[in-house]
């Protein structure tokens, strides 16, 4: 308790040269202390954020968590997310332990730093949205998440920092990390490839090479979608000419940045209104 109280009371104040924002993935965060056993974080995440505010001289901070998984995503597509779970009695009781320390975190942040959390929305959608609207107003974004789809956000002046990789990532390492040279051609490889940890089935026969390829040639999966039919007897192109459909939709599920807005606002129409309220409130720029 006594490092918890130093740390409550301890100044968030240190020099700056520059004006950044930091916008954390709470949950993703979260999981950095489940592997390690580590369910009650409080003083850990606590610790983590506030190291990292000072090293990217952060004069705002946003916390972001998820609450349940995107309405948006599942109205479109009901498999969205449909992972199976065969957990045992134990595995579920760790769960709940690491839930409960979870929100426990959450609870004593929100004293500290602006939380936005809302219901069936995703902090995917949120950062995105955060991204469109304030990267002219810092001198830097700084990104905190493990989550490699958040480089869709990447710009000159919006970085990723992975706590797992300890690597910051940014429009130069756009190649390294996903095989491709830019942030549109990722989101086109998103979409010809689907996503397997989020249920999204892509173009049978397209794997990363395939689709990078193909991008080039074409320029774009839109391009593609507007080529279709492709001339061609490769099987995968017979694929391709059949997933017009499914071209579309994943850009639907997949870009962030477009459907965001939407993302947000679905269910609940007053959503946006709400996230702008609070961001008015919270974020100087």
């Amino acid at each position: 308790m006594k490092g918890l109280l130093e740390l409550e009371e301890a100044s968030d104040d240190f020099e700056v040269d520059q004006r950044n924002l930091m916008v954390v993935d709470c949950f993703n965060l979260a999981f950095r202390f489940k592997h390690r056993g580590e369910y009650d974080m409080k003083v850990p995440m606590l610790r983590t954020i506030r190291s990292l505010a000072k090293s990217y001289q952060a004069v705002d901070i946003v916390i972001l968590s998820d609450w349940g998984s995107s309405a948006f995503r599942k109205n479109a597509f009901e498999g969205y997310k449909n992972r199976v779970h065969d957990d045992s009695e134990e595995e579920k009781a760790k769960f709940k332990e690491f839930m409960d320390g979870f929100n426990e975190a959450l609870e004593l942040l929100a004293t500290l730093y602006p939380v936005l959390k809302l219901h069936k929305v995703e902090a995917d959608d949120l950062a995105a949205y955060i991204v469109k609207k304030y990267k002219d107003k810092y001198d830097n974004i700084w990104l905190i998440s493990t989550d490699r789809d958040w480089d869709l956000l990447l710009n000159d002046n919006v970085h990723r920092f992975s706590f797992y990789t300890r690597k910051e990532y940014d429009l130069d390492t756009i190649y390294e990390t996903h095989g491709c040279d830019t942030v549109d051609q990722f989101i086109s490889m998103k979409v010809l490839m689907g996503d397997d940890g989020d249920t999204i089935p892509g173009v049978y026969g397209i794997g990363n090479k395939r689709a990078y390829n193909l991008i080039r040639e074409y320029g774009s999966a839109l391009d593609i979608y507007d080529a279709i039919p492709l001339p061609g007897k490769q099987q995968f192109i017979q694929n391709i000419n059949k997933s017009a459909d499914l071209i579309m939709l994943n850009y639907e599920l997949m870009d962030l940045l477009t459907y965001c807005e939407e993302a947000i606002n679905f269910p609940d129409p007053t959503n946006l209104d709400t996230v702008d309220k609070f961001l008015e409130e919270h974020l100087g720029g």
